[in-house]
């Protein structure tokens, strides 16, 4: 019997385009910010998995990195979001948000979260703080941002409330078009769920100008800060903020 060719065919491995969340779990978030945050990223994940099924080019992974006394790694290793579940966030303590950027910047290299045999895109990195740094997080934000992965990254920090810095936030994102501020449960809700998703859409594509490397980022970075900008997320209900 004749061996149909297909019989050999194997499947083409997807590169890979992992989503950060780095999240601040400090004090200040304890109560209805750390409630809404953890069930606007659960229901989101949903979209993002079917994102990332669509996809020919690209596998979507998770990685989840929270700060308050320090910064912990909730997922060993990018996950694929596929196999996801969301873990509930607690909201504790101060706002270490430098031992955060000292953590995410060991694991944007090759020997650790970018190593993927079949290849990486660039991250998409989505922040989201209330508050201030506690700590000393200038030396390591210096050091992140020198980091190739991170400059390539889509980058996106949301400010829950007034009291949050937005100064650090647009240090860390490197423009304030790209820092998002809400003042209420329902408009966190929709920021995360659009930051979330835009980030995921954009970041998983491969570029359809043929440019490459940091070029290639800054025409992603700038497609997602267009789109934030042509929408109506950033109308915010004044009337429910916290």
């Amino acid at each position: 019997m004749a061996k149909n060719i297909y019989d050999e065919a194997v499947e083409v491995a997807r590169r890979t385009m992992v989503l950060f969340f780095v999240v601040d779990t400090s004090g200040s978030m304890e109560g209805s910010k750390i409630g809404t945050l953890n069930s606007a990223i659960e229901d989101v994940i949903p979209e993002i998995r079917q994102i990332s099924s669509e996809n020919a080019d690209a596998q979507i992974k998770i990685a989840v990195l929270e700060f308050s006394e320090g910064a912990k790694w909730l997922t060993p290793a990018p996950m694929d979001v596929a196999d996801y579940s969301w873990n509930y966030l607690n909201a504790d303590n101060v706002t270490d948000f430098g031992a955060a950027c000292k953590e995410l910047n060991a694991k944007l290299s090759r020997d650790a979260f970018m190593g993927d045999v079949a290849g990486s895109f660039a991250p998409a990195i989505f922040l989201l703080s209330d508050g201030e740094p506690t700590d000393d997080y200038k030396g390591a934000l210096s050091d992140l941002k020198n980091n190739n992965w991170f400059k390539k990254a889509i980058k996106a920090a949301v400010a829950i409330g007034d009291d949050a810095n937005k100064d650090v936030l647009k240090e860390f994102t490197g423009s304030m078009e790209a820092v998002l501020t809400v003042h209420s449960p329902e408009a966190l809700r929709k920021m995360i769920r659009f930051v979330s998703v835009t980030a995921s859409q954009i970041g998983s594509k491969s570029s359809s100008v043929g440019k490459a490397g940091v070029d290639e980022a800054a025409s992603k970075q700038e497609e997602f800060i267009k789109q934030v900008q042509g929408s109506d997320i950033l109308e915010d209900d004044e009337d429910l903020k916290w």
